[in-house]
């Protein structure tokens, strides 16, 4: 006679207690896995391996200090995003953009952004015009301060933050498979302005925020495209002038 089981569920302490563990472990890997990706993406894209230069996993690994299995993971993502590329059996590469691509890449960005800013218009919230005030005041901090990397994380949270504002789940993945492809670029070309072309880009972000509290779709649409032509114009005279140095970040 067979006895009945009894559910998988655990009913003790000891049971509760590793499940607890395996669920504390889980999110300690996640957030591990999140700062690796993190360091590593930053590594990148503030320009400490060159275009098309080969990705030195024995270096990296000890600057992180990891195993090559979490290095190679986190590389699988950044080449999903676009910005470095994998070489079958010979490890990866920064991927190298030529003038064209940025052109094309850039008029793209641009487009979308644009779209972007007319459906926010349309969806924004109170709460998130606030937020993405906020992020510009802590923005214009950085650029007080000539922190680059400061100024150059919020700038890319607050044209994400407009992405999300406009509730297109298509437009969001289209806007996150290109936007990995040109963020070193991008990171670069500020390093490339100007003490005042840093300024006018300071300005741009002023008007975007304007239109934005007036709900302004199509202004804000038109501003956003000429904001990507500008940031496109940078990026072109970078790549044709050779990286400047990074100590004078205006």
């Amino acid at each position: 006679m067979f006895r009945s089981m009894k559910p998988l569920i655990p009913s003790d302490a000891t049971s509760t207690t590793a499940l607890a563990a395996g669920a504390a472990s889980d999110r300690e890997d996640q957030s591990l896995h999140d700062e690796i990706l993190t360091r590593l993406r930053d590594h990148i894209v503030e320009g400490n391996i060159p275009d098309g230069g080969r990705i030195p996993e024995r270096q990296l690994c000890e600057m992180l200090g990891i195993s090559r299995t979490p290095l190679r993971e986190a590389l699988k993502v950044l080449a999903a995003e676009g910005l470095v590329e994998l070489l079958p059996n010979r490890g990866a590469r920064v991927r190298q953009l030529s003038e064209r691509d940025l052109a094309e890449l850039f008029d793209i960005m641009g487009g979308l952004e644009g779209l972007a800013g007319r459906l926010a218009c349309e969806n924004i919230t109170d709460a998130e015009i606030a937020e993405i005030e906020g992020l510009h005041y802590e923005m214009y901090g950085f650029y007080l301060h000539r922190d680059m990397h400061g100024y150059f994380r919020v700038n890319q949270l607050i044209h994400q933050k407009i992405v999300e504002a406009a509730r297109n789940a298509a437009l969001q993945s289209t806007y996150a498979s290109l936007a990995g492809r040109i963020r070193r670029v991008r990171y670069a070309a500020n390093f490339a302005r100007q003490r005042e072309r840093w300024g006018e880009a300071m300005r741009e972000h002023e008007t975007i925020l304007d239109a934005l509290r007036r709900r302004a779709g199509s202004e804000l649409s038109d501003i956003l495209f000429k904001h990507l032509r500008n940031k496109r114009t940078a990026a072109v005279e970078h790549l044709n002038e050779g990286a400047p140095s990074a100590s004078e970040p205006a």
